[in-house]
């Protein structure tokens, strides 16, 4: 049998969301690798006597992952975890890892996204709404047009920011997004908005206001944004 990958959403930050499917996988590794604030959501799950555990960055992670998969005997473990669910805002990561691992070794575990936390919270439905991540290393212009179009459009929109603090050119936050929608001809003072923090952990916090309201205000990498257009219809409609 060979070298096994677990690629695992686990949720906003909360022990709670992290999915009894992720758990499983996580007890079955010998190898844990991910970022501070992910292995931080799951560390009652781990058993450190027993598993390799190993953080990454950004700029460690490929020689990390690469490290692994040689130290892997066939019939191991390995689980990559993920904030909220892996396959969103993670594609360039997991792309990478199924490069390394091969396509019919790595098995991916949905996870609950801050995104469904966010709809939740707001009341906004994720049928009527655009859904958006801008937080990719990648270009974003289409996906700005693409924001542009649903709120001209009337729909609302749940969407990750980009912070990019190194390159302010890259940064898209939520100060940003307002003056966007701006200069692009929308009234920012009509838009509703909510902007949540730090998501199901005991730091969460929710701003709600206008669109306008956001501009110059400064908010967590950690957070999600809806703009609020939804148009509430029951079944007794139709």
């Amino acid at each position: 049998m060979p070298r096994r990958l677990f690629v695992v959403g686990v949720g906003p930050g909360s022990p709670l969301y992290v999915t009894e499917a992720a758990k499983d996988a996580i007890r079955k590794s010998k190898y844990v690798v991910g970022y501070k604030y992910t292995l931080a959501t799951i560390e009652s799950v781990l058993d450190r006597s027993k598993q390799q555990v190993l953080e990454v960055t950004m700029g460690s992670q490929d020689e990390v992952y690469q490290d692994v998969y040689g130290r892997m005997k066939d019939d191991e473990y390995c689980t990559v975890p993920f904030t909220g669910d892996v396959n969103f805002s993670e594609s360039e990561v997991v792309d990478r890892l199924l490069e390394i691992f091969g396509d019919d070794n790595v098995l991916i575990i949905p996870g609950i996204s801050s995104i469904q936390v966010a709809a939740a919270k707001s009341r906004v439905p994720t049928d009527k709404a655009l859904i958006v991540t801008f937080h990719v290393t990648g270009d974003i212009e289409q996906k700005k047009k693409d924001l542009l179009e649903a709120v001209k459009s009337g729909r609302s929109v749940i969407l990750l920011p980009r912070p990019w603090p190194r390159d302010l050119s890259k940064h898209f936050m939520q100060s940003d997004i307002a003056k966007f929608l701006k200069a692009s001809g929308m009234d920012t003072q009509k838009l509703k908005v909510w902007v949540f923090e730090h998501l199901t952990t005991d730091k969460e916090t929710t701003f709600r206001g206008i669109v306008s309201d956001l501009e110059g205000r400064e908010f967590s990498d950690l957070s999600a944004m809806v703009i609020d257009q939804v148009k509430r219809q029951t079944y007794l409609e139709f």
